[in-house]
C-alpha cells in the first residue's frame, strides 16, 4: 500500500458544524487551507445521524474552490464507526481525531480508514490523520502516537479538553508546557505541528490573537485549527513567510550552492554565520511556497 510520507502545509482549518446547513454551505468562501466538518463537540447527540448523511454533500460543498475537506469524528467506539463510514468517501482529505490517548488506538483508526478505502476503490492513504491530544494520559505516550502510522500527518492539542482535563484555566501559561510538548513530539515525527498557545476561544480581541498566532510560529508551529471565520485571514497571513523572509532564504540558499561549490560547510550573509542549520531553516520557508 502506498502511503504519504510528507507533512501538508495547512495554515488554517476551520471547524464547521456539519449539522447545520447554512454554515457548511457558505464555508468555502471563508479562505482557508481547510474545513473541518464537526461531528464531534459541535453536533447535539439528536443531529449526529443526520450529519453524518449529508457528509457526502457537505465534503463536495467546502472543498468546491479546492480547499480540502476533513471531517472530525467522535471517540466513542460505536460512534467513530458510523463516522468513518459516512466520512471516508471520495473528496475527504483528512480526518481529525480527537482524545487520542495511545498509539493502538491512532494505529486502529488508521488501519480502519485503509480498510474502507480498498472496500470502496479509494487511493490507498489518501486520507490523512490530524491527531488531536486533549488528556494527560497522552503524555507519555506522544513519541509513539506521533509515529504509529505513516497515514498520521499532523498533532495537535486540543487545549479546552486538556485544561477540562487538568482543572486547569486555559490560558498561555497554562498551555506553554503541553503546547511544546506536542510541537515537539510532530517535529521528532515529521509531522505538521498545529496550534498556538491559548484557548483556541480566544478570538473577540483580534490585535491579541496576531501576536499570540505570530509568537506560535517564531516557537515552530506552522498552523492551527479555528472555530471562528475571524481568525481565518490571521492565521493565513500569520503562519506565512514574510516577503522579507522569502528574499533571506533565497539568498542564504544561493550563498550555500556558492559555498558548496568551493568546498566550505559554512559562509557570511548580513553579517552572520550561515551553516547547515540555517540553511535548513531557510529550505523549510521556501518549502512552503511550493504548496
Amino acid at each position: 500500500m502506498s502511503l504519504p510520507v510528507s507533512a501538508p502545509r495547512w495554515r488554517s482549518l476551520l471547524f464547521v458544524p456539519a449539522h447545520v446547513p447554512r454554515f457548511v454551505e457558505g464555508a468555502h468562501r471563508r479562505g482557508a487551507d481547510g474545513y473541518v466538518l464537526d461531528l464531534e463537540d459541535a453536533v447535539p447527540a439528536t443531529g449526529k445521524e443526520a450529519a453524518r448523511a449529508s457528509l457526502a454533500g457537505s465534503i463536495a460543498a467546502v472543498s468546491r474552490d479546492g480547499a480540502a475537506a476533513m471531517v472530525r469524528v467522535n471517540h466513542g467506539l460505536r460512534a467513530l464507526v458510523r463516522d468513518l463510514e459516512a466520512a471516508v468517501v471520495p473528496g475527504l482529505t483528512a480526518l481529525v481525531v480527537p482524545k487520542v490517548e495511545n498509539a493502538g488506538y491512532a494505529a486502529e483508526v488508521a488501519e480502519t480508514v485503509g480498510e474502507i478505502e480498498a472496500e470502496r476503490g479509494l487511493a490507498p492513504g489518501r486520507v490523512r490523520l490530524i491527531l488531536q491530544i486533549e488528556t494527560p494520559a497522552a503524555f507519555p505516550h506522544l513519541d509513539a502516537i506521533a509515529t504509529a502510522h505513516p497515514r498520521i500527518a499532523a498533532l495537535t492539542l486540543g487545549p479546552e479538553d486538556y485544561c477540562a482535563a487538568m482543572g486547569a484555566v486555559p490560558d498561555p501559561d497554562t498551555l506553554a508546557a503541553p503546547s511544546f510538548a506536542v510541537l515537539r513530539a510532530a517535529r521528532a515525527a515529521g509531522l505538521l505541528p498545529l496550534g498556538f498557545i491559548d484557548s483556541i476561544g480566544a478570538y473577540s480581541d483580534l490585535d491579541a490573537f496576531r501576536a499570540t498566532v505570530a509568537r506560535a510560529r517564531r516557537h515552530g508551529f506552522r498552523g492551527s485549527l479555528a472555530v471562528h471565520p475571524s481568525q481565518v485571514p490571521i492565521l493565513n497571513e500569520g503562519f506565512a513567510p514574510t516577503a522579507a523572509e522569502v528574499d533571506w532564504a533565497r539568498r542564504v540558499m544561493s550563498g550555500d550552492a556558492a559555498a558548496r561549490a568551493e568546498g566550505r560547510g559554512a559562509f557570511e550573509l548580513d553579517g552572520r554565520m550561515i551553516d547547515p542549520p540555517v540553511v535548513r531553516r531557510a529550505a523549510d520557508i521556501l518549502a512552503g511556497l511550493a504548496e
